[in-house]
């Protein structure tokens, strides 16, 4: 038995926990979660990244909690090596991003199949996204890109994908969720798959209570999950809109280790 038996905290990655400069989790985090696990809490990434481009990392970030993956849209057992829970956009999504990228021509995305990534009409942001996660892609049309997919990620100038934001909220909002992973990346799932509701499935199989549900973030896509948490905790270098969430409690950036504020906020909760 220890102080955080019945705890969940679970994390962003990149940004939050992985320090994007050092392309390292700093070790004063590293300790932190260490001993919140040994104290009995259980840990969790909760990620944009796929089960292909996150599974590198696995063995290098402590959890004793399956993850969640895609945004929202897959849970998975690095310890049993299973998928426990995916979603997939719906079977008219090839037709509804067709129309969109004839709509919004210099739109480019990465569609998730499995392990394999398709890619239309790579950019620059495509580039520079894919050799971040060390990850090669396949060139299709989009018809022949093979379905189902777990998630598209769109790709442009932050001021164009805000125009295609608004505009698949407006015209498909009642089938997918449309939130930005960072600037640059506006990820693109089944309705209802989000980090908010994985992290709330993975404390029901766990049986942990939603009170204690601790949650970290830097970007928008992060909000689901603050939204359910206990505290939403927020690293010094998020995005300004994730500071302003309901209860938002800031501690130090990635860089400075911010798990390890939480952590010891935590201990001063479960003292």
């Amino acid at each position: 038995m220890g102080k955080f038996d019945g705890v969940l905290l679970a994390s962003d990655f990149d940004e939050t926990l992985c320090d994007g400069m050092t392309n390292t989790v700093p070790e004063r985090s590293l300790a932190a979660l260490r001993r919140f696990m040994a104290e009995g809490g259980r840990f969790l990434v909760a990620t944009g990244r796929a089960h292909r481009t996150f599974a590198p990392w696995a063995d290098k970030v402590p959890m004793n909690a399956p993850a969640v993956l895609s945004n929202g849209s897959a849970i998975y057992d690095f310890e049993t090596e299973q998928m426990l829970w995916q979603s997939f956009l719906r079977p008219q999504a090839a037709d509804d991003v067709e129309a969109l990228c004839r709509a919004f021509p210099d739109l480019g995305f990465e569609a998730y199949h499995g392990e394999d990534i398709y890619v239309h009409n790579p950019n620059s942001v495509t580039e520079a996204h894919m050799r971040k996660v060390g990850a090669a892609y396949t060139r299709a049309p989009i018809q022949e890109m093979p379905q189902p997919w777990t998630k598209i990620i769109f790709q442009q100038s932050h001021g164009y994908l805000e125009r295609v934001q608004a505009h698949v909220l407006q015209t498909l909002g009642g089938h997918y969720e449309c939130i930005f992973s960072s600037r640059c990346l506006l990820e693109f799932t089944d309705k209802g798959s989000t980090k908010g509701q994985a992290v709330l499935q993975v404390a029901g199989r766990l049986g942990i209570a939603e009170e204690h549900i601790y949650c970290t973030g830097d970007n928008p896509n992060d909000i689901p999950m603050l939204k359910c948490a206990a505290i939403p905790f927020v690293p010094g270098n998020a995005a300004p809109m994730v500071k302003e969430v309901s209860g938002a409690r800031l501690v130090c950036t990635c860089a400075e280790g911010a798990m390890a504020d939480i952590i010891d906020i935590l201990d001063g909760i479960y003292s």
